[in-house]
């Protein structure tokens, strides 16, 4: 097995073993608590510009197949594992780990003391790091680390997001792995406009499952031509990177406003609220995982569910009226619906004027808990009253 090397730009340096595309890397070091699910993490656009690291030690188990995709390609940078199964048992398995990694040129290295990584990364913050297969230098290393561009302010958007608009059919059921009995979907009542900020492929299943025939449109689209298209609702969709990096798709959305039901996940959730007139921040190491604890304020009930960010919406700045998490904007009072239990991040956002909420997690799971997919539902009840 040949050595690897994975540097930091506070100087840190791992030394481990080569696996998948032999070469060199970089990006931002980020971990994920997720114990399974990985093919959908490669494949999440969520994670452009990153190089994500399990925490669970065994990663491949069950191998790779062509269903479980949450997009057209993988999209991290690199990939970083305590051990990478070489042999998957599961007869769906097409590819191990290492030789999908290998056959989309993206390098990873095993053999590191993971959760040592991942306390780092904990106590000093996500950071830029560079994996080397070729160059064993480690001050080399840690100043191609240092000098690899941050996420912060860098439009990643552009660079996964679909060139034309295109047409969504495909239902949870053609996913599933049983192909025998279909359910009956519902008949296609409304038509949803979704934007294309890196989307997952299980929202748009999630959609169709809830009887919506949805249109996806590339994240440059302008407000006249969703208008133009006369949808009961649009969808702001997960995407990587900076929110304030995409100043164009704020603008978009603050004339949408109003127009139709709005609902945003992740970073359509952080577009809403710039849009809204809120502020963002960058997390210290974000919240990457399949098990993050939820408060919603208004069932005080707790949800856990799937998430993948490192961008969130301020929980202070502006707050007025009967306490914390509600905002006067142009477009009525915004209130906060959801609450991370872990760090306090706000977690959703409702507004009590127009039809329009979002949350920054993700209640289509793919992989994770399926306790918040009643917000899908949420929407449609929306559409169905802007319809009244």
């Amino acid at each position: 097995m040949k050595p690897a090397m994975l540097a930091l730009a506070d100087g840190s340096v791992f030394k481990g073993t080569a696996f998948g595309a032999t070469g060199e890397t970089t990006g931002e070091v980020v971990f994920n608590t997720a114990m399974s699910g990985y093919q959908e993490i490669l494949t999440d656009p969520s994670y452009r510009g990153q190089m994500v690291t399990m925490t669970y030690p065994h990663i491949g188990n069950y191998g790779m197949n062509p269903v479980d995709m949450e997009s057209r390609k993988p999209w991290i940078a690199g990939f970083i594992v305590k051990e990478a199964c070489r042999i998957p048992s599961s007869w769906r398995s097409r590819l191990s780990l290492g030789e999908y990694l290998e056959s989309h040129g993206i390098s990873g290295i095993q053999g590191i003391d993971t959760r040592a990584l991942t306390t780092h990364l904990r106590d000093h913050g996500s950071q830029q790091g560079c994996i080397s297969h070729l160059d064993l230098d480690p001050d080399r290393l840690v100043q191609k680390a240092r000098e690899a561009p941050s996420i912060i302010g860098r439009d990643l958007v552009q660079e996964v997001t679909c060139s034309a608009p295109y047409g969504w059919t495909q239902s949870s059921k053609e996913w599933t792995v049983r192909q025998d009995a279909p359910p009956s979907l519902p008949d296609a009542r409304f038509k949803v406009v979704a934007f294309d900020f890196g989307i997952k492929y299980n929202i748009l299943r999630r959609l169709t499952d809830h009887g919506c025939e949805v249109a996806v449109v590339p994240a440059f689209t302008t407000a006249a031509s969703v208008l133009a298209m006369n949808p009961d609702g649009i969808f702001l969709s997960n995407g990587p990177g900076d929110p304030e990096a995409v100043p164009y798709a704020v603008e978009t959305v603050r004339k949408l406003l109003g127009q139709r039901p709005v609902f945003g996940i992740c970073l359509g959730h952080q577009i809403l609220g710039l849009a809204f007139g809120l502020q963002t921040y960058k997390l210290k190491f974000g919240h990457h995982g399949a098990n993050h604890p939820v408060l919603n304020s208004e069932t005080q009930k707790v949800e856990i569910t799937s998430q993948n960010h490192n961008f969130a919406v301020r929980g202070a700045i502006g707050a007025s009226g009967a306490g914390a998490g509600l905002w006067p904007t142009p477009y009525g009072a915004v209130k906060v619906s959801h609450t991370s239990l872990n760090d306090h991040a706000v977690e959703g956002l409702r507004c009590l004027d127009i039809p329009t909420f979002s949350v920054q997690y993700h209640p289509e799971a793919s992989p994770g808990p399926h306790d918040a997919t009643y917000l899908f539902q949420r929407f449609l009840d929306m559409m169905a009253k802007g319809r009244a």
